[in-house]
């Protein structure tokens, strides 16, 4: 199979209501003590929730737990350590959130996804999401913990229903909820070309899924993460939105991306060797009339 490298790009903003972002991104390498040879990419997805700024402190304890984790691994399964991170965000985040009393209790979604080669581990609570796109075709990897998810999952509601729904944004699992969280872990093996989004609803609520597919595909997950972002404000979104994106490229399709020269829109680009050449024989010419009239 052939090398491939992730490229990440990320985005996130307060929307247009909103003071402050209670939204939280992250994404870096974080070095295997036990194996020096590997490295395993960290990233994550946080949505807050709570009162004035609470949110904003939650999601941010649910990055620094992971963080805390994997930067100190001590056994090689990533799923286990993801188990391990999300219960430790839970705890500190209760903690913290029951200290303050009731009517300052907080709490976080935690979407996070660890790679290691071609193998990722995908852990997740509450309705932030981890979507895949695999031969131009989207799957939404996690599930989510929501009413309206639970109510499609019953056959109470239909997906039309659940996205038109009041009760979209009530989750039924969150970290700093209760004492004890059960984490959803997802595992897959990487493809070459394969593209990775993880998203709060802010973005996936307005941004179609046709959509995501033909970003993800056509644009370098940067630009797709700032057009996701955009894209949701523009299409009603008054949340907090975060988009981050990952696209496994092939190291042949870096390296042509590298050496392609791009053509002007007016594709003078392409007339300019033309040009050169038909001024070369015109002073051939001419030099030659000259050399004979002499």
């Amino acid at each position: 199979m052939e090398d491939s490298r992730l490229i990440i790009g990320a985005a996130t903003d307060p929307g247009p209501v909103r003071e402050q972002n209670e939204d939280a991104v992250y994404h870096n390498v974080i070095e295997d003590s036990r194996n020096p040879e590997t490295e395993m990419l960290l990233l994550a997805v946080a949505d807050g929730m709570g009162g004035y700024q609470r949110g904003e402190v939650a999601s941010q304890m649910a990055i620094d737990a992971l963080v805390d984790r994997f930067s100190r691994a001590d056994t090689d399964d990533i799923v286990l350590m993801i188990k391990q991170a999300f219960k430790q965000a839970n705890d500190t985040i209760f903690a913290d959130g029951s200290a303050e009393g009731e009517h300052n209790m907080m709490g976080t979604t935690l979407v996070a996804c660890v790679t290691r080669g071609d193998e990722i581990a995908i852990g997740n609570v509450g309705d932030s999401r981890a979507y895949l796109v695999r031969a131009q075709s989207l799957t939404q990897v996690s599930k989510d913990h929501s009413l309206v998810a639970e109510q499609v999952a019953m056959g109470a509601m239909t997906e039309a229903e659940a996205r038109e729904s009041n009760h979209k944004n009530i989750i039924t699992r969150a970290l700093g909820h209760r004492q004890r969280v059960d984490v959803d872990i997802f595992e897959l093996t990487l493809l070459p070309e394969d593209r990775l989004l993880f998203s709060t609803d802010g973005l996936h609520d307005y941004v179609g899924e046709d959509e995501i597919v033909e970003y993800l595909l056509t644009m370098a997950p940067e630009e797709a993460a700032k057009t996701m972002v955009r894209r949701a404000i523009e299409g009603g979104s008054t949340d907090n939105v975060t988009a981050l994106c990952v696209w496994n490229a092939p190291v042949s399709a870096l390296q042509e991306a590298r050496i392609v020269t791009p053509v002007p829109a007016t594709g003078l680009g392409r007339l300019v060797p033309v040009f050169v050449l038909t001024g070369l024989v015109i002073f051939i010419l001419i030099v030659g009339f000259i050399l004979l009239g002499t």
